[in-house]
Formats: structure tokens, sequence, C-alpha cells
């Protein structure tokens, strides 16, 4: 095996330098990082390839075991360090003590959904009399709205608790401090010092407000819901209440709420994943069991199943549905018939949703030729329509960034002439911050978000300017030009190397996902016996090694049509050297070692004459 050294003592691994995505393939450790895999392995007996995992994804040697046994006792921050947390944990424990009625407005999204549920749970549990109000995307848009506060005080809530939004919603959250009721806000989203003096009428959790030094800031709206509910927990004890609700049950909720906000897998992200993932394997909330059923999982859940099976479920209710409210509803559901049935009308809604999907991005793309044609693509992409529905907005930016690696903006524009938004960006970009200032600078109405999502809306008439402010704004595009045309590899593995054994070695580095992004093994030199599509836009494949007769398959999803779908198709019976990520396949009481395809090169490939090549010195390969 060999390699050409490359910029910033990088080794092109295998020479490709070219791949069926136009990509060089590098080899992701250099050698400080090297060594320090070394260090792990000899200090602490960890696998080669696991140490050279870790490395990778910045763990210090010197971290080796508390990195590979993440526990909440260790890496849970203190909830008193983050601002407003002493009085909001008081007032929320007076409204158990109390018996108070207590609305929840929660987002229409998995992490919204999830927040609430966590909080509804407990709050019921611990004698308050809670409610979920989640809005209508459509009707009501993103966010509190004065409207529905000013009816859920008349109903009788006294206490409103926003869950995943409310940090900037000064205007509505004014309006149910006027109507009588108190205002806690557990949000993480991002925003301004001039709306922070604003909100001085309520209190906030928020890792994200301006003035709060938790240094927590990762986390999603359920981590700081369970944080909360820390405290006052101890309140709660120390009032002398019993019965307090165990809060690790809820971690399978957190878990699944930190996966699918693409929040990144770092510190206390990390063990809520590691620990609720252990939760979930139990099934013990009956809503979660069931949406795994509807959508006929087999194996135990992890990571993959909550963020692109599970997640897209539990989403379609808010996104095209009548009743955004029916994945909080389904989270906080006891009975199992119940629980079927909401399940399965959000595995039908979830169909509608991926038919519209289809046709939309379709549409967005065929936008995007036209205005590129033969011109370069440049950063913070907008892309408009009078046609789309706006709960599919969202999951159009996130194909399209995946697909072009630059921040996307996806407007739907409605029919009173507002354009409802969102974007989706890349590592490096916080995009949320830019939504921010977009607002300030009076380019969008309102908005707001995280690094990687964002929402906003934003007039017609402002759509050209805010793109051109875009354009002026984002001046990362040529520092960004060679991560665009690079793939990271962790290790070179033969077929016969990959075993169960070996991928669950592996995720003991894990869970993988945003900021935490799983390995990428390379594959080299198997035969391409068969090619075929499998469900929507998915490709199956089935590879042998022609020298020693082993064999793998693998499964490339959503690639028809695309770059490495084509190659895929056009090298049936050819060798071919394959990227991905290895995963274990749980089929008919069957556990076999599969590797989800990234990218693929030809074996042709040349190494470049003006490059010297050395010896690999991975250690995987056999």
């Amino acid at each position: 095996m060999y390699y050409m050294r490359l910029k910033e003592n990088l080794l092109c691994v295998l020479g490709i330098h070219q791949s069926a995505k136009n990509k060089v393939w590098l080899e992701r450790l250099d050698q400080s990082g090297i060594n320090n895999a070394l260090a792990m392995t000899q200090k602490y007996g960890v696998a080669d390839l696991l140490a050279r995992v870790m490395s990778a994804r910045g763990v210090d040697e010197i971290n080796t075991e508390s990195f590979i046994n993440p526990t909440l006792r260790t890496l849970m921050p203190n909830p008193a360090h983050f601002t407003d947390m002493q009085q909001v944990a008081a007032r929320i424990a007076c409204s158990c003590l109390q018996h108070e009625q207590v609305a929840i407005y929660g987002d229409y999204d998995v992490d919204g959904a999830c927040a609430s549920a966590i909080l509804s749970r407990f709050l019921n549990a611990a004698g308050a009399d809670s409610r979920i109000y989640i809005p209508d995307r459509i009707l009501e848009g993103y966010g509190p709205n004065a409207i529905a506060v000013r009816r859920l005080v008349a109903e009788g809530a006294s206490l409103i608790i926003t869950v995943d939004c409310g940090a900037n919603s000064i205007t509505a959250l004014s309006a149910a401090r006027t109507a009588g009721a108190s205002v806690i806000v557990l949000d993480h989203h991002q925003m301004s010092s001039d709306n922070l003096l604003l909100a001085a009428d309520w209190l906030q959790i928020n890792p994200n407000r301006p003035d709060d030094l938790s240094g927590q800031e990762h986390l999603c709206a359920a981590g700081v819901v369970f944080i909360t509910l820390t405290a006052v927990s101890r309140i709660l004890r120390e009032k002398g209440r019993k019965n307090i609700p165990d809060l690790l049950s809820y971690l399978d909720l957190v878990a699944f709420a930190t996966i699918c906000d693409i929040v990144p897998l770092k510190g206390i992200n990390r063990a809520f994943v590691v620990k609720g993932l252990k939760i979930a394997h139990g099934m013990h909330n009956t809503g979660l069991t069931a949406l795994a059923m509807a959508a006929r999982i087999g194996a135990p859940l992890n990571t993959f199943h909550l963020g692109y099976i599970l997640g897209p479920r539990l989403n379609a209710g808010g996104r095209i549905g009548h009743d955004p409210s029916l994945g909080a509803q389904l989270l906080t559901c006891d009975d199992q018939a119940q629980a079927a049935k909401i399940a399965e009308q959000l595995d039908d809604l979830n169909r509608m949703r991926q038919v519209m999907e289809a046709q939309q991005l379709e549409e967005a793309e065929m936008q995007i030729t036209r205005k590129f044609a033969k011109k370069e693509l440049f950063p913070g992409i907008v892309v408009v329509s009078g046609n789309w529905h706006p709960g599919i907005i969202g999951l159009i930016a996130a194909r399209l960034k995946e697909t072009l690696n630059q921040p996307i903006l996806v407007i739907a524009v409605k029919a009173d002439g507002m354009g409802v938004g969102s974007a989706r960006s890349i590592p490096g970009i916080d995009i949320g911050a830019i939504i921010t200032r977009a607002v300030t600078e009076g380019l969008l109405e309102k908005g707001g978000g995280h690094a990687m999502a964002a929402g906003f809306t934003v007039r017609i008439d402002k759509i050209e300017e805010l793109r051109l402010w875009l354009e002026e704004k984002i001046d990362f595009f040529k520092n960004l030009q060679q991560n665009q045309h690079t793939l990271l590899i962790d290790g070179v593995v033969s077929a016969g190397g990959i075993t169960a054994q070996l991928i669950t070695t592996l995720e003991r580095a894990g869970p993988y996902g945003a900021g935490h992004d799983a390995p990428i093994f390379v594959v080299p030199a198997l035969k391409l016996v068969d090619v075929r599509e499998v469900g929507k836009e998915h490709i199956s494949i089935y590879l042998k090694n022609t020298i020693d007769g082993t064999h793998l398959r693998g499964i490339a999803f959503r690639a028809l049509g695309t770059q490495l779908g084509n190659f895929l198709f056009a090298n049936r019976m050819n060798t071919i050297h394959l990227a991905g990520n290895l995963f274990l396949n749980y089929w008919k009481n069957r556990i076999t070692p599969q590797i989800r395809i990234i990218d693929a090169a030809n074996t042709t490939e040349c190494i470049h004459p003006d490059h010297k090549v050395r010896r690999s010195d991975f250690s995987c390969l056999k």
C-alpha cells in the first residue's frame, strides 16, 4: 500500500486524487496524531485502529479512559453555572408543590417534541398540571405568538415555559406577562444583546444567551431541560417531596434530540447519547418503541436509527401534518394501542413528505443549475419558490448542503408576501450567528438558530438584498476549496478484516454525529459483483476479493443518479476501492458487517509522478 505526501503533511491514501466524487483521499492523521494514537495503545492497551480513530477526533492520550467510558457524574455541568438557574429551578419547583397549571410551549421538531415531553412527564409526575402546546408552523410560524400565549393564559395557565424556542420572542412573551402569567424560557438558540435587555421581565436558561458563562453552548433544548430539572429535583428533595421522577429514565429522549438537532457530540452531549442509547435499548418509552416498530427497525436502536429513520418520522406531523403536536403526544403516551396509532399516522405522513421532498428538491436543483450554469458556485446559495411547502424547506436545505458542501438558504414564499426560510451550514460556518446578524441589520423580520441550522422570516422584497449581503459577508470560500475536494480517511482495512468484533470495538469511540463524525475506512481492490437499486434512490452492492474469496455487502444511501451512483453502475464486474463507514446489519436474526458507502475510486488511479511515495504505516491492513 502506498501514499503520496500532499499539503499539510497529510498523505494521499492509495494514490487517489480523483475519486468518483472528485475527491482526494487523504489520511486524517498527521505524524503528531499518529504518535498520540501510539501512546494510547502502549499506555492503555487500546486497539490500534480504535486509538487512531480517537486521536483523529482530538482525544489526547491522557483522556483515553474518560473518553472511552463517558459518565454523567464526571461530565455533567453544574446547573448553578447557568445564568438564572437558581430562580428558574425555584419557580418550577414551586409549580410542582402548588399543583400549578403550566403551559409548555414547544417547537415542532424532534428537539422541541423531546424537550416538551421530558418537561411534561416530570411536571405531571412531580405534582404540577401541565399541557403541551406546539404551534402550527404554517399558520403560526416559528416560536411563540401573542394570540396563542394569551389563549393559554385565558385557559388557566399561570406559568408558561417555552422549550426550544422563545429566546427572541419578545413581543409574544411580553403579551404573556401582560396577561398575568409568569414566563420561563428554556432554549439554546442564539440571541442578541438587545433582545436580552428586552427580555428582562422573564427568566431564561440558555447557554447561548450573551451573559451566560456556563460554557455549554453545544447543548440542545432537551439537554437544557434535563440539566434544569436536575436543579429542580434538588430543591424538591430539600422541600421533602418524595416520589421525584427518575431523570435517568428520560435520557433516551435527550439522546434522540441531541442526535437529531445536529449539536456537537462532545462533553456532556456524548454522555447523554451513550447513556441514552442504553435506556433506548430497554424500550421503556412506549411512544419511541411504537415508532421503531412502525419503522420496522429490528435492531437495537443506534444513532443512525434515531437520526435518519425515527427523526424524520417524528418530524412529519409538524412538517406537513394537520396536528403539529403528534410527536410530543407520542412521546408522552403510555398506552400501547394509542401510541401505535399515532406512530402509524406519523409513518404515513413521512411517506407523503418523501414524495413532496423529492419534487421540491428537483425544483431547487434546477434553480441552482440555471443560475450558475457554467459559473463557479459562490457561498451562501439562496433558492426561493412560492410553490414549496414551508415544512419541507429544512430538508431541502439539508440535502443541498450535503451535495454542494456549502451553506444553503431555502425560502418558501407565502401568499401574504412573506418568506419562511430554513438554513443549513457546514462545520466552521456559524449560520445561526449569520442569521442573527441579518435580523439586526434589518434584512430579516426574525430568525435564530445555532451553528449548523437556523430558521428565519423574510419579506419577499428583501430576498435579493439578502442574497447580495450573503455574498459579501461570507468570505470563507477560498479557505473552503480544499475541504470541498478532500475526503479524510481514518484507515485502510481488507474485506476479511471487517468483522463484527472490529465494528464493536470502533463503537467504543462513538457515538458518532455532529462534531464527532463517524470514521471513514477504505476497503481496497474488491470486485464489484452486483449493483442494484433498493428502496428509494438507494444502491445496494455486493463485492468480492478474488484472491481469498472474502466478500462484503454495502449500501449507498440516496446515491441513484449521483456521481457515486453512476460510478457504481458503470463499474459492475470491475475491481474498485471503496470508502465509507462500517456498520452491523441486523436481518432475520443474522448480524453481518457492511459498509455504508461514501465514495469509490478506480484501482487504475495513478500516483502523481511529482510526489514521493512511502509504504503505509496503517497496521490494520492485512
